[in-house]
């Protein structure tokens, strides 16, 4: 049979990552979230320290600006940290794409639906869900007020929507950039994984 990718792009707070899991149990599928870096690490022999720093701590959005000057070489400053950038994300990409290759699987984020892009048989989706769902949910899984909850997903959304059109060009969380948008609060986590198994079987033909 042939193997088949699906990607899952997620708003923080939307429990993308527990409907992942939750996928990847009912179809028997790894998922691959934060275990990328460590392989992009052992694969490239550079320290993982590196793809954390990409993945966690710059802010994209600032790069997202020089998405249109990439033949430039106007700023010295910024064209170290580019490349940079640019060579981890390819490394990682390189991951992604060998794992693509030799077994059906599900991908958290990492722009996998944009690095699959030449790959036919991917089933890429979108989780978001009610602002208010979203809070509590970071509230609870960072015990932190719903406060400082609202601050660190509206930064987080800005860093995500900035790594992914910095990388892609593409809108982060537009419908136009997936098969399947779905909100989370409307069936819960456990029948929105559900509704995705069911999606994910016709797509496929499984």
């Amino acid at each position: 049979m042939t193997t088949f990718a699906i990607t899952i792009g997620r708003e923080p707070g939307s429990g993308g990552k527990i409907i992942a899991q939750k996928l990847g149990k009912l179809m028997n599928l790894p998922v691959y979230d934060k275990e990328l870096i460590n392989m992009a690490s052992k694969d490239s022999g550079l320290g993982k320290e590196f793809f954390e720093e990409m993945d966690e701590k710059v802010g994209h959005s600032t790069f997202g600006g020089l998405f249109g000057l990439r033949n430039s070489l106007m700023d010295e400053v910024f064209s170290g940290n580019y490349l940079s950038h640019e060579t981890l994300f390819q490394i990682q990409s390189d991951v992604i794409r060998k794992i693509a290759a030799s077994q059906s699987v599900i991908f958290v984020g990492r722009c996998a639906d944009y690095v699959l892009k030449n790959q036919t048989n991917t089933l890429n989706i979108f989780i978001s869900a009610n602002r208010e769902d979203r809070i509590e949910r970071i509230s609870k899984y960072e015990g932190i007020d719903k406060t400082k909850a609202t601050e660190w997903i509206e930064k987080t959304d800005k860093k995500r929507a900035g790594y992914y059109y910095y990388f892609s060009n593409k809108k982060w969380g537009k419908a136009t950039s997936y098969h399947l948008c779905i909100n989370s609060s409307v069936l819960g986590i456990d029948q929105t994984a559900a509704f995705i198994y069911e999606f994910a079987k016709a797509k496929f033909k499984l």
